[in-house]
């Protein structure tokens, strides 16, 4: 699980931290929940965040991972909120993330650590991806809620969730695009 923490300086951003909180030792669930709930709290304690930005679960095939992780996100939030009740919070998919540091939604770890280090003017070498993922979370955070055009268009509304008037009208499968478009599908 990785953290990235940024300040905003002359409208630029600036690193701050970024890391991993390592699991890998704990191998009781219960108790890597707190762990995640005791480190995520220590870190918003000491940094004292004007805003945090989460990635969304990532909804796959595997419904044992995405409860694992909607878990340790849930316990994560708690550990924010439990040290100031009135933070803003925010959440990005997966592909939005990469999409706002890469231009592609479907980008590497690796690429987006490539531009995680372009963006910041630093050479992160981390042991783990996790920590430059979660690094672009915040930055994918202050280049959605600085752009005036998104301000505009999203007014309060800018969960990030595969976009923001996407998100207002809600999403489609590709099964109902087809079936609305049959003349744009190439056989």
């Amino acid at each position: 699980m990785g953290y990235g923490i940024i300040e905003v300086r002359d409208g630029k951003p600036e690193a701050v931290v970024m890391g991993d909180i390592d699991l890998h030792k704990i191998s009781d669930a219960h108790q890597k929940l707190r762990y995640i709930f005791e480190r995520v709290r220590s870190l918003t304690v000491e940094y004292q965040p004007d805003m945090v930005a989460f990635e969304s679960p990532f909804f796959g095939q595997n419904i044992q991972s995405m409860l694992k992780l909607g878990r340790a996100q849930g316990v994560a939030i708690a550990a924010v909120l439990s040290t100031s009740a009135d933070i803003e919070i925010a959440e990005y998919a997966p592909s939005r993330v990469k999409q706002s540091i890469t231009g592609n939604g479907g980008a590497s770890k690796q690429q987006v650590a490539s531009m995680i280090n372009r963006m910041l003017a630093v050479d992160y070498q981390p042991r783990k991806l996790d920590a430059t993922d979660g690094m672009a979370v915040a930055l994918c955070h202050w280049l959605t809620t600085s752009n005036t055009l998104t301000q505009l268009t999203a007014g309060e509304r800018r969960k990030g969730l595969g976009g923001d008037s996407k998100a207002r009208k809600g999403s489609s499968s590709w099964e109902q695009f087809v079936e609305s478009n049959p003349n744009r599908v190439k056989k």
